[in-house]
């Protein structure tokens, strides 16, 4: 049986930005692109996933909760592993979230350059590819066992995978900020052409939890 493909936890402005301008090693999210998350961090999911304790419950926690659960396997474009740009040149720099990150399940970055996998803790294994979208879900979908493949970000690889309508169904959420600039999310897409429709919103005070399926 093969699982779903989805995209969930996607946090976006207003004005449809899903990162801030000049994204860098000082700010991955680009320039105030960590307002965006505030539905997220005071979760107890994300409490607990950098080692904390308490956190807040309800309809944020339990998207937060849903955001990570029942994936076999995930797909990141190469800003979501790193801010280095052209060939691998720090090979010691293997992402963003120290020796035992978030995913725990084979996950597949896109990228024009290749590079060996990287084997780290708690199951995840870093795999790259070079020949495109579409090889990239081949290979998560037989790496996922039967389980969901989650397309993880950044705007440009869920914008990528939006456009070939290989995504079942996503989650955003939308916060009550403004950014004026960014990394655009919709831009040049029409979803309900694409086959896409609302099928669940939820809000809260810090977001406005919207569902997409395709019809």
């Amino acid at each position: 049986m093969t699982g779903r493909v989805r995209a969930a936890g996607f946090s976006l402005s207003l004005d449809g930005f899903g990162a801030g301008p000049e994204q860098s090693l000082q700010d991955p999210l680009g320039k105030r692109g960590q307002e965006l998350h505030g539905w997220l961090v005071g979760t107890k999911f994300f409490k607990t996933m950098i080692g904390g304790e308490g956190g807040s419950e309800g309809a944020d926690e339990a998207f937060a909760q849903r955001s990570m659960d029942g994936f076999g396997a995930f797909i990141l474009g190469r800003n979501m592993f790193g801010a280095e740009r052209g060939e691998w040149r720090d090979f010691d720099w293997k992402g963003w979230w120290g020796d035992n990150p978030p995913y725990h399940a084979p996950t597949f970055i896109l990228t024009h350059h290749a590079r060996d996998p990287i084997v780290m803790e708690g199951g995840t294994t870093f795999h790259f590819v070079t020949e495109g979208i579409h090889v990239a879900l081949e290979r998560a979908r037989a790496a996922a066992g039967g389980l969901d493949v989650k397309i993880g970000g950044g705007v440009s690889t869920v914008r990528q995978y939006l456009a070939a309508g290989l995504i079942d169904d996503l989650h955003f959420a939308l916060s009550p900020v403004l950014l004026g600039q960014g990394e655009a999310m919709f831009e040049g897409l029409d979803l309900p052409a694409l086959g896409y429709r609302v099928v669940e919103s939820t809000a809260t005070e810090l977001a406005m939890h919207v569902t997409l399926g395709r019809q």
